[in-house]
């Protein structure tokens, strides 16, 4: 061949000249080629077979030039045959190319029903005394005989140390301190006994996870807690945490509001490990109406581990069990009432299995649920369900990763126009969970398909390449979707349907500090929970006043909390109701919960006095309770019965409390020249007839009196192309009463 450097040149295939050569995983040429695969300053012959892999070279005296001798198993893995030509250069093996770590699996070269049994520490010792100084590939066969069996061992991992380059393959050369780490498939034969100490694991299938790949988006940090507690240790072999004394985790919980990705999450940690397929079960499924039966449903998901460790012991594969809504099955004991004691013996079956007398090491148990109170405590402590991971609503950057994953094919695909910013809709997406924001991408799809059909023709060809999912279909969307833990727009607005105008300084001053608290919550660390109340007249403003606050404070979580929504409920579930909008504020970083009409929330009534007490108690609990760490909270209470709320106590609960008043006359002055429906020297006389008025009744005084007007007049002054006659306005006034 004639060649002397590094550059490739293309050589015959023959066949390895002897059967007992074909073990050594040498490649054999003519004397007269070998010189050209010398790695100067050592006594190597390298050589780089194709795009496949690289070989050790040895001369051969049957070999002629121009000739590549490659056994059996070579000639596949490079997918050439004996008289093809194949490209074959010089390899100068880099800096730090010594192998740290080689995962090999093995097999026998004739399958068949052979048992044999593998001492992991004297093979090691053999091959690397057979093959120092080759280079191995991840992916590469090697056949070798060992013990008078003929086996062949495939690269599974090639690790040397101090690897920088990410893009070329791994591969690396056997030297004296090269650790090996062996494998076996179910079903080859071969058992491995001995196994030493090394950092790798063969029960997950990819070496890194991608978890946008995964369609995992924003649960990064959850995904490396689950790691870190759930798979660590498991990462090592047995005698590795026998020595540090620990057991396994047997269980998981992932919990959180609904929509979150739990379910995803757990379906997608079942995918990534090797061994057997997750078992999923559905709560509610296990349950039977026979005697015993649903116990036995428990015990059968646990029996395939049972005997997989009785036979196995500390090689049996991870056995992964996964519970979704475990909370159907796994209430706490004695809180079920069904007289059939089902549910207890669930959780005591249950219990056992995990962390009984005879507890199995190979089991991972995930349980998903909404509502983990509802959980026997019994299960959440270390050794059954310890691992607690919080799957919370998404923050800004996990909404943008979730709404990648949803638009990726669209983007790929020429369907998504360019004026579609992910990164807006991310920001606009507050409290939006996985799920909803998956919602929000099928909505604004179905704006642009609809785009496409005729309703008078269905039958009508779609013209695929004018599909384009644009930037106002996404917000027309967000409209569609209203997130479960978002704000309550429409109720805020509907608190304050006649706008807000300017009433005067005490509003302004108001309103001011209001938002100064708002400001409070969103940048103390020392106040996670603020509390104002708003006390006044009926009819001064004080719901449109907190409304407006919700609405302009931009909180992600907003609710209104009013007698309206709970009329005819008793008061425990009125209490039920209350607790629960405090709950979902919780799973929200800001929040904003108004207290409407405090005195109606307590049925309140003057005469007797009479009022809920149960409902009183639950009120004060949760305005001195603070929220979890990392949330904030500011609660808006109004009334316009202060001195019954100060005589049972709720107003000590409260951090500040304003007056909100009625109007004097220069603040009625200013509100009736922004409504505008007085001429200009009939202004300070009505302002004046209004001293002393709600805001609440001059909106309704003026709109009696326009709409008093005959001759649809009323529409002509509501446009300002007429004044209302004084006159007219005096006549409604008196029909006002004031108290």
């Amino acid at each position: 061949m004639g060649f002397t450097s590094s550059a490739s040149a293309n050589m015959i295939v023959t066949n390895t000249p002897a059967a007992d050569l074909a073990l050594t995983n040498l490649a054999y040429c003519s004397h007269a080629d070998l010189h050209g695969f010398a790695v100067p300053g050592t006594k190597l012959f390298l050589a780089s077979i194709g795009d496949s892999f690289v070989l050790s070279v040895s001369a051969h005296e049957s070999i002629r030039s121009g000739q590549i001798a490659l056994n059996a198993i070579q000639r596949r893995h490079a997918r050439v045959s004996s008289g093809d030509s194949i490209s074959v250069s010089r390899f100068i093996p880099p800096d730090n190319f010594d192998l740290a770590l080689l995962t090999l699996e093995l097999e026998f070269v004739k399958k068949g029903n052979k048992n044999e049994q593998v001492d992991a520490v004297l093979l090691a010792n053999q091959l690397r005394k057979r093959f120092i100084n080759q280079v191995m590939t991840t992916g590469q066969k090697v056949s070798f005989e060992y013990h008078g069996s003929n086996y062949i061992f495939t690269v599974n991992q090639a690790a040397v140390e101090d690897q920088q380059s990410t893009n070329a393959p791994e591969r690396g050369m056997i030297s004296s301190d090269t650790y090996f780490v062996f494998a076996t498939s179910n079903g080859s034969g071969i058992k491995i006994v001995n196994q030493r100490e090394a950092a790798s694991s063969n029960i997950f299938r990819q070496k890194e996870f991608n978890l946008q790949s995964l369609g995992i988006g924003g649960l990064s940090a959850e995904f490396a807690d689950i790691f870190r507690r759930a798979f660590a240790s498991r990462v090592f072999p047995p005698h590795v945490t026998n020595k540090l004394g620990i057991k396994h985790v047997k269980g998981m919980l992932l919990f959180g509001p609904p929509g979150t990705g739990k379910t995803l999450m757990a379906r997608q940690i079942g995918k990534m490990l090797n061994g057997r397929e997750p078992k999923i079960v559905n709560g509610p499924e296990v349950l039977s109406k026979f005697v015993g039966e649903t116990e036995k449903n428990v015990r059968d998901l646990f029996a395939d581990a049972e005997n997989d460790q009785r036979s196995r012991g500390d090689q049996s594969d991870l056995h992964v069990i996964i519970f979704d809504e475990i909370d159907a099955i796994c209430k706490s004991r004695g809180s079920t009432r069904d007289g059939t004691g089902v549910h207890d013996s669930i959780v005591n079956q249950l219990l056992t299995k995990i962390d009984g007398v005879e507890s199995l090491n190979n089991v991972l148990l995930i349980g998903m649920t909404n509502r983990k109170d509802l959980l026997d405590e019994a299960l959440l402590r270390p050794g059954r369900l310890e691992v607690q991971i919080e799957i919370s609503l998404p923050d800004e950057n996990g909404r943008l990763q979730i709404l990648q994953i949803h638009t990726n094919k669209m983007k790929e695909n020429s369907f998504l126009a360019p004026d579609v910013n992910i990164q807006e809709l991310a920001a606009r997406t507050k409290n939006y969970s996985g799920a909803e924001l998956e919602g929000v991408v099928k909505s604004a799809v179905s704006y642009a398909l609809n785009r496409q059909l005729s309703l008078d023709d269905l039958t009508k060809p779609v013209d695929e390449e004018s599909i384009k999912v644009t930037m106002d279909d996404f917000l027309n969307a967000l409209h569609e979707i209203i997130p479960a833990f978002g704000a309550s727009t429409d109720d805020l607005e509907r608190c304050r349907l006649n706008g807000m105008v300017d009433c005067g300084d005490r509003h302004n001053d108001i309103y001011g500090s209001a938002m100064l608290l708002v400001e409070q919550v969103k940048v103390s660390k020392g106040s996670p929970l603020i509390t104002c109340l708003l006390e006044g007249p009926s009819g001064s403003g004080k719901s449109a006043l907190a409304a407006t606050v919700g609405i302009d404070s931009d909180f992600p979580y907003v609710k209104i909390v009013s007698a309206e929504t709970m009329i005819g409920l008793h008061e425990s579930t009125k209490c039920a109701q209350i607790v629960k909008v405090f709950e979902d504020a919780y799973k929200s970083p800001l929040s904003i919960i108004i207290l409407d009409g405090i005195e109606r929330l307590l049925e309140y009534v003057a005469i007797g006095p009479r009022f809920s007490n149960l409902v009183s108690q639950t009120l004060m609990l949760l305005l001195k309770r603070l929220p979890p760490k990392g949330k904030k909270l500011l609660v808006i209470g109004t009334t316009s019965e202060v001195s019954f709320l100060d005589s049972i106590g709720i107003c000590d609960a409260f951090s500040v409390t304003y007056h909100v008043p009625t109007l004097k006359t220069e603040d009625a002055k200013k509100v009736l020249r922004q409504l505008n429906v007085f001429a200009d020297e009939d202004i300070n006389a009505a302002a004046e007839a209004l001293n002393d008025m709600p805001i609440k009744k001059l909106y309704m005084l003026v709109e009696m009196a326009a709409q008093g007007e005959r001759g649809g007049a009323s529409e002509a002054i509501y446009s300002g192309k007429e004044k209302m006659k004084m006159s007219h306005f005096y006549d409604c006034l008196q029909d006002i009463v004031r108290y």
